[in-house]
């Protein structure tokens, strides 16, 4: 139906196709990654297209192919933006990557995606802050980086939509107790591209400190 422009928290920009709602494996599907530009123009996916779709891993929805037979000769072409669609900075590929990247460091779209990617389940396990919350935090120019989640005070919720006094207090509870977190949690939280989970354990593990991880080369 049409094509839409994410920006992760790295600021790689992704193209995600919005299909009319269809289950796959039991699950109702209605956005699909296209991944990259270099994917639309090898498999030719264009708005107004019927395509075949599956869940990659059993997990991310993926457009593997267009149906050619059905096109009608109205469908269009799609090309990635030139610059960012959140907040309009340069965008530019990197030598030898495929990925076009958002480069403006105070992208919101890459504030809330890294601050997200923060406090989620491997990395610093933030409990009660989901997406939304984040994204009002930031609105509210409460939080644009990790550290500030430690200066959040109860009264910092009070403004916010959906937040009783329970779950103020569990959340700055959740804050608190994550102040003190394995060394690895810690790096893969930072959002360090090209530093995955097993990365962050290695680092950790051949460093022992995040002094001397700082220190190095």
């Amino acid at each position: 139906q049409s094509i839409i422009t994410q920006v992760g928290r790295t600021g790689t920009l992704t193209p995600v196709a919005m299909v009319t709602p269809v289950r796959v494996g039991g699950v109702l599907v209605q956005r699909a990654t296209l991944h990259n530009q270099s994917e639309i123009d090898r498999k030719d996916i264009r708005v107004g297209d019927w395509v075949l779709i599956r869940r990659a891993g059993d997990v991310i929805p993926e457009v593997v192919q267009v149906i050619i037979e059905l096109r009608t000769g109205n469908e269009v072409k799609f090309i990635l933006p030139e610059q960012c669609p959140e907040c309009g900075g340069e965008v530019q590929r990197d030598e030898g990557e495929i990925a076009l990247r958002c480069i403006n460091a105070e992208c919101p779209a890459k504030v809330i995606e890294g601050l997200r990617h923060f406090v989620s389940k491997d990395a610093m396990n933030i409990d009660g802050l989901g997406a939304r919350i984040i994204a009002q935090l930031v609105e509210q120019g409460l939080i644009r980086k990790p550290s500030d989640l430690y200066g959040l005070t109860p009264e910092s919720f009070e403004k916010l939509e959906g937040f009783a006094e329970k779950s103020t207090k569990n959340t700055i509870d959740a804050i608190a107790a994550s102040r003190t977190v394995e060394l690895s949690r810690l790096v893969y939280a930072l959002g360090i591209r090209h530093v995955g989970q097993q990365t962050a354990k290695l680092l950790a593990q051949h460093f022992g400190s995040l002094q001397a991880l700082r220190s190095a080369s």
